[in-house]
């Protein structure tokens, strides 16, 4: 299963804000999308950063609760690491377990296209077991026949 069979199930819309945005609309955001990162993006296309729930619990916990009319920009992760709709589930699933990222912007023509979340990965590699299994009982029913 590639990326751009899960976009195609979840949808492409992506939750940005801007990097002037302050932590309380990032928060608004993750409120109302129910989500845990946002893409931190001036035009919505192109990527700056991802500010996550953890990196507002981190930062909270050292600077206080001025931390909420800070500018974004301040607590997101500037270095994102990204992926295209090609690349394979499987390869994303060790990068995401390996690196502990939780959320990856999907990225194609240098141009924000969607979001993989660890949750999306497991559910496909769950359909994945269900189908095969599915297959499986078939065959065996058909065999027993």
């Amino acid at each position: 299963m590639r990326i751009r069979d899960i976009l195609r199930r979840k949808g492409e819309a992506v939750a940005t804000v801007s990097p002037e945005a302050t932590v309380r609309q990032l928060l608004a955001v993750l409120a109302e999308h129910n989500i845990g990162a946002a893409v931190v993006s001036p035009d919505g296309t192109s990527i700056a950063g991802i500010a996550s729930e953890r990196d507002v619990v981190r930062r909270l916990h050292e600077q206080g609760a001025a931390l909420l009319d800070r500018p974004v920009a301040d607590i997101m992760t500037a270095e994102v690491r990204t992926c295209g709709p090609d690349e394979h589930v499987d390869d994303l699933r060790r990068v995401m377990t390996e690196h502990r990222f939780r959320h990856l912007p999907v990225v194609q023509d240098e141009r924000l296209v969607g979001i993989v979340s660890i949750g999306d990965v497991v559910k496909s590699a769950i359909d994945e077991l269900e189908n095969e299994r599915e297959h499986l009982v078939g065959y065996i029913q058909r065999a027993a026949t």
